[in-house]
Parts: structure tokens; sequence; C-alpha cells
């Protein structure tokens, strides 16, 4: 059960105000420029204010999935229901043929179609999102109520940088299912991707608190600390990278981007420490050739390509 206090929102505008009217009052200043320690203390107290905003913004969300789930629960209370006293005969002569022609049909459909998911699901796991298209697309032709085929369908395209198809594949699933968590996720991901950072923020925290699909958390966590290493928020982008490694080890390029958060964020021993970690997690992988590789390059003095020159948000 999450609590807020509208005092910490008072605070919130408080800090706000203050911080506003002191860089009013030194852009309208005539004189000599602010000292640089001083221009970096303010710096440090935007950074903090819009960290605590970002925090009370998560637990608003959270309270408010909780109050969705009083409405589930409201939904599950008994109501009184006119059952018919007799089914007339003719109904239930015939129901049983119908009904067992339809499961039979959709077994057979479903069957097929999660050979095609599997397929599909395999390839995105090597970044081969044209093969993942493919499959999943063929998966949809046979099931096209399956929402976990049209989601990871909408990864394919997400994957070629095919945003705005992508977009409307996941809102169609997110119209079908609300609470679909990995519909979600790539959601959040595609507006991170067009720099809509407020949107991919509410979109991601929300799936990681979900908790019903492990590959979703595993991802949203992911996502969000890309959000955070993109803002320049280091500290909070390695406690989410920390977070996607706990849930799943075998993600490389969480430990590669970890690496990077905690270099900018001015622990090199321990970035050095998440790439080597990375790079021993297979030859084969290529985001542990790129961990490899870090470790090389700033053991001979070099450094990550920073933040700026990594993320460049897509057209809308």
């Amino acid at each position: 059960m999450h609590s807020i206090a509208a005092t910490d929102l008072v605070a919130l505008n408080a800090r706000l105000a203050d911080l506003d009217a002191r860089l009013d009052a030194q852009l309208d200043a005539t004189g000599a420029p602010l000292a640089a320690d001083a221009r970096d203390a303010l710096k440090a107290e935007i950074i903090a204010l819009i960290r605590d905003a970002d925090r009370e913004a998560a637990a608003l969300l959270a309270l408010k999935d909780e109050a969705k789930a009083l409405a589930a629960k409201w939904k599950r209370l008994p109501t009184a229901v006119e059952m018919p006293d007799v089914v007339p005969s003719d109904a239930r002569d015939a129901a049983p043929d119908s009904a067992a022609a339809g499961q039979l049909s959709t077994r057979v459909d479903h069957l097929g179609a999660s050979t095609f998911v599997a397929k599909g699901w395999s390839a995105i796991c090597v970044a081969d999102y044209v093969a993942a298209e493919t499959a999943l697309a063929r998966a949809l032709e046979l099931a096209p109520e399956d929402l976990e085929a049209a989601a990871l369908h909408g990864w394919a395209l997400m994957g070629q940088a095919r945003y705005d198809e992508a977009l409307a594949v996941l809102q169609s699933v997110l119209a079908r299912q609300p609470e679909h968590e990995l519909a979600r996720v790539n959601v959040g991901y595609v507006c991170l991707q067009k720099g809509i950072y407020g949107e991919a923020i509410e979109h991601l925290v929300r799936a990681a608190r979900g908790g019903e699909d492990r590959k979703a958390a595993l991802y949203a966590n992911y996502y969000l600390g890309l959000v955070y290493l993109r803002r320049e928020m280091f500290d909070d982008a390695a406690n989410f990278f920390q977070r996607a490694i706990a849930h799943g080890p075998n993600l490389v390029e969480a430990r590669y981007e970890l690496g990077r958060a905690l270099w900018f964020g001015g622990d090199r021993a321990a970035a050095v420490e998440a790439w080597r970690a990375g790079a021993a997690s297979g030859k084969f992988n290529a985001w542990a050739k790129r961990c490899e590789d870090m470790c090389a390059a700033v053991e001979q003095g070099g450094a990550p390509p920073s933040v700026a020159d990594s993320f460049a948000p897509q057209p809308a």
C-alpha cells in the first residue's frame, strides 16, 4: 500500500518556486557572472528536484494502479443473476458438437501459432528482427487473437526502428488487454526512442511493478536504466540496470550500460568490473564483445562514448 503525503508535493512545489526565483534573480542581475561552484550547486539542486519529482510520480502511478485493483475486486463481488430453469432441448443437443469442433479448431490453430511465436522470440533474442517479424506475422495468421504474438510482433517492428508501426500494433494489444505488461514495456521503449521521457517512465514503471511477466519486468528495468542514463541521472540509471541484471543475469547489454552509468557517475573501478563480468558472459555474444572492447579501451586511457553521442531521439 502506497501513501503520499500532501506535504511532500507542497515541499516539491516550494523548492521549484525557490529555484525559479533564484534563477530569475540571477538572470536579471547585472555585473559579474555566477561563479562556477555556485552554478554547479544550482545544477545539483535542479537534478535532485527532478529525481525527487520522478519518485513522487512513480508513487502516484503505483497508487493509481492500486486504486484500479480495488475496481477489479469490486467486479468480483457476487451479483444476483437470473438463470433459466431449463435449457431448451435443441440447444442442449446441438451445443456439444459445435463446441467440440470450435475447441478442436482453436487447439490446432494455437498449436501451430505457438511454434511461430517461439521462432519469433528466438529471433528477437539474437536481434534478427526481420526473421522475427516473418515468424510472428505467420503466428498471427494462425491465431489473430494471440496477444503474446501481437506484442512480440510489435517488438520485432520496434527492433527495426519502425516505431510508428510498432506503436500501432502495441496500442491495439493494450486496447484489448490494458494490463498486458510486455506490450506496455515496448510502448515505453518507443516513447524513449522518440524522446518522450515522461510517458516512457510512466509505462515502464507500471510494467516493472506488475510482476506477472518476468520478461516484461526484466526489460522494463533495463529500459528505465536507459531513460535515466540519457537524462544523465547516473545513480538512478545504475540502480535500474542492477535490477535488470537481478531479473536476468544473461542480459549482457545491461552490464555494458551499467558500466557506462558507473563510469560517468564517478565509480570507474566498478564500471570496469561490470564490463569484465559482461565480457565473461560468452564469447559469441555481441554485447560481451563490446564489454571486452570497452575494458581494453579504458585500460589504454580511453573512455566510453558519452551519453550525448550514444543517444539520438527518433523523429516523431
